[in-house]
């Protein structure tokens, strides 16, 4: 039983790690509806991994299900965007305030070591590992705030972060962020001016940002609408 158990969970992973692949490299259409169904028969799996791979995908804020309406990619919208990075900036600062005196030098080891893997999937012109290579980087502050809630809030909107990120990379043609994207950040928060950090957050978030948000604008214009006929 306990062997059953661990090749379900295991093949459940499987799923989850080829779906999100799939969403983030646009295979799977933004609101696009989906089935457990369909995606069994897609990945040659029974209903109950397919389930549970689904259930750990609505975690990561990657698939929303609806009541009465069905399962979904999800789909961000530039209201969406905005609300993400408003939340995000307040964050993201309120993290490096709780972190700056707690840095250390594993901090600056684990810091530099994260922005390497970033490198490293940038030159690889692997997306998906640059998103989630950038998203660790991020991650970071938080992990070594000692505060468990802005850690969950950081946790609640990395998957929505994912479909912004791929958005902004579809947006801008590039599989990754540029490569020197994150030296200044990396500078600051390895520096001992904290004003001068809180900054760079705040310009840090802003650049790109109105071209993915026109960006998803013209996704949602060209979406296909319902034939009007003429009575």
């Amino acid at each position: 039983m306990i062997v059953t158990s661990i090749k379900r969970e295991t093949m459940a992973a499987q799923i989850c790690t080829m779906m999100r692949a799939a969403i983030l490299t646009g295979e799977f259409e933004p609101g696009e509806a989906i089935t457990e169904i369909a995606l069994a028969e897609r990945f040659g799996a029974s209903r109950a991994p397919m389930r549970e791979a689904l259930r750990q995908l609505i975690d990561q804020g990657l698939v929303v299900s609806v009541p009465y309406t069905g399962t979904r990619i999800v789909d961000l919208s530039a209201k969406d965007i905005n609300d993400i990075y408003s939340m995000r900036i307040c964050l993201e600062i309120f993290a490096f305030e709780q972190v700056w005196d707690r840095r250390s030098p594993e901090f600056k080891e684990e810091l530099l070591a994260r922005h390497r893997n970033l490198l490293e999937a940038i030159d690889a012109q692997d997306d998906v590992r640059a998103i989630d290579a950038e998203l660790d980087l991020h991650g970071l502050a938080y992990e070594w705030s000692g505060n468990g809630i802005l850690a969950s809030s950081w946790s609640s909107i990395r998957g929505r972060l994912q479909v912004y990120w791929a958005a902004h990379h579809r947006a801008h043609g590039i599989a990754g962020p540029k490569r020197d994207s994150h030296e200044e950040y990396i500078r600051l928060a390895l520096s001992d001016d904290l004003a001068a950090m809180k900054a760079e957050i705040q310009t840090h978030m802003q650049r790109g940002l109105e071209k993915t948000k026109a960006f998803v604008d013209t996704l949602e214009k060209t979406k296909v609408q319902p034939s009007r006929r003429k009575k």
